[in-house]
């Protein structure tokens, strides 16, 4: 994505907004996976397109509380492992309970997986039914990464950490996704 044309980051306000109307939505459990997996795992589309329920479970058919990316499920070779947020493994666990376990975790309503582009095209309808403008695929992504930068030293992280779970291979790229806040550097300067 060319930096001018960055995806826009979502608000707190924005993203409940979105998972209140995935709640009224048709397969809303699946919904509500697909656009957690972008906004708290920060996966990319071809990475939620084809995360099978092996990347997600132990041997025992138990949800675990990571996702294990294969390289071939993610952009190059950027697989590795990424932790799930407390509600994306609380959606994901009940999602899970009305599935075989098999293949790849988001199906379409025929219970065939879908491709990147339909998982892209899924987000830009989300986004454009609620009046995002300038949102796409990306933003759960950008918005995630832009989240865990602005958290991760009141834990003890850097921005490398943050490269780490961004699955970027320079510092630089993870940098670009980050979205800049006024607010924040007002409250630093003091």
């Amino acid at each position: 994505m060319a930096l001018g044309k960055q995806a826009k980051t979502l608000t707190d306000v924005q993203q409940r907004a979105v998972l209140a109307y995935l709640d009224t939505t048709m397969d809303a459990k699946r919904n509500r996976v697909m656009f957690l997996l972008s906004v708290d795992a920060g996966l990319r589309a071809k990475e939620i397109a084809l995360l099978e329920w092996s990347m997600v479970t132990d041997s025992a058919g138990d949800l675990t509380d990571e996702i294990r990316l294969e390289d071939r499920s993610s952009k190059g070779r950027s697989g590795g492992v990424v932790f799930m947020s407390k509600r994306l493994r609380a959606a994901l666990a009940v999602y899970a309970a009305d599935q075989s376990l098999n293949g790849t975790v988001i199906k379409s309503q025929r219970r065939r997986g879908m491709s990147a582009q339909v998982v892209t095209n899924w987000f830009f309808q989300l986004y454009r039914s609620l009046g995002y403008e300038g949102c796409s695929s990306h933003s759960g992504r950008r918005t995630a990464i832009t989240r865990w930068a602005r958290s991760i030293s009141a834990v003890g992280g850097s921005l490398r950490d943050v490269q780490a779970l961004a699955r970027h291979s320079s510092l630089q790229m993870t940098q670009r996704y980050i979205e800049v806040s006024e607010n924040a550097m007002k409250r630093v300067v003091g």
